[in-house]
């Protein structure tokens, strides 16, 4: 339920309802804007008399929420909401890149590939130091040692790092290396990681299950966002079909979607969408043109060595050619 309050409400009439509504056990969520101030309520709300509600002055009306996802639902939240990491705003109107290898293999690599992306535009590094494959004789990454390599690429480029946590075990240990806590497609429904990262303040990116709706995607952000933390970031990778021809197919329309329904801001992984690298370019620019907050590509100097997605990564050379045309449609859009 969403209560809309009139733009002259006091402090003190808020102050009161919301002591009222806790009363009868039910959780409040105060959103102020430049023309509204909302009250969402959250629980079991059958206690609630709404016509006394609608009777008092100061409020102008009452929404009920249909959606399972409340506080992730534009209803209670109008504004879009803005991601800032380091200065970086996520949201903000203006797409943010993170760029970077699958995996962090070594020190070099890592430290080549930061560099070249930087200098093609990239906002942001990511990188594996734990990876989840399909077969558990794949490479797994090299865990606490490729944090700390992240953490020396940033401490170089000045670039915030995104990387991938698996386990509650190692949430703090990533945490205290990363700037933005990835929960990647398999975990999108792991609700006890979920919880750990909405005890933590840091901003999460939540990869859409291999076969999850928006809906259940957005159902998992609300999950962290029950927790206290509101920092969530959205990220669309292609979802599993009958089509083989691609890895995943990419589900461009869930970012009109989300932006229909929640204020959460959604990014683009071209690069797990496609698993061919010659289709993250066209997939990039078609993110930008329909409204994505961002892109999550990934990018290898030695792709053909590569120790994870080495036909999905980018050399440097053609990711510095796409962000010279997904400029080009910024420009265009911003016009």
């Amino acid at each position: 339920m969403v209560i809309v309050m009139k733009q002259n409400v006091p402090e003190t009439e808020i102050n009161r309802l919301e002591e009222k509504f806790k009363s009868l056990g039910v959780m409040v969520h105060k959103s102020k804007g430049v023309n509204y101030y909302l009250l969402g309520l959250v629980g079991d709300t059958r206690k609630i008399d709404i016509g006394q509600i609608q009777a008092n002055n100061y409020v102008d009306k009452v929404i009920k929420v249909l959606h399972p996802f409340k506080l992730a639902s534009r209803d209670f939240h109008p504004e879009n909401t803005v991601i800032d990491v380091d200065g970086i705003k996520i949201g903000g109107g203006s797409p943010v890149i993170m760029a970077g290898p699958c995996s962090v293999e070594s020190e070099e690599q890592f430290m080549t590939i930061a560099k070249s992306v930087k200098e093609s535009g990239a906002n942001m590094l990511r990188g594996g130091a734990f990876k989840p494959r399909t077969s558990p004789y794949s490479f797994q990454g090299l865990g606490e040692e490729g944090l700390k390599i992240m953490k020396k690429a940033k401490d170089r480029t000045g670039m915030p790092i995104v990387t991938e946590v698996m386990s509650t075990e190692d949430f703090e240990m990533v945490a205290h290396y990363s700037d933005i806590i990835q929960i990647g497609a398999r975990n999108m429904q792991n609700f006890s990681l979920l919880k750990r990262c909405g005890r933590s303040k840091k901003p999460i990116m939540i990869k859409r299950g291999l076969s999850a709706t928006i809906e259940e995607l957005l159902m998992s952000a609300e999950y962290v966002m029950a927790e206290g933390n509101n920092n969530i970031i959205l990220c669309e990778r292609g979802i599993r079909t009958f089509e083989t021809y691609t890895r995943n197919t990419l589900d461009i329309s869930a970012v009109p979607a989300v932006k229909e329904l929640s204020h959460l801001p959604i990014i683009i992984d071209p690069s797990h969408a496609a698993g061919r690298w010659a289709m993250i370019k066209p997939l990039s620019k078609a993110a930008i043109a329909v409204g994505t907050d961002g892109l999550i590509i990934e990018v290898h100097h030695d792709p053909e060595n590569a120790f994870s997605d080495g036909s999905q990564s980018l050399k440097p050379h053609k990711f510095a050619e796409l962000m010279d045309e997904v400029n080009q449609i910024i420009e265009i859009i911003k016009n």
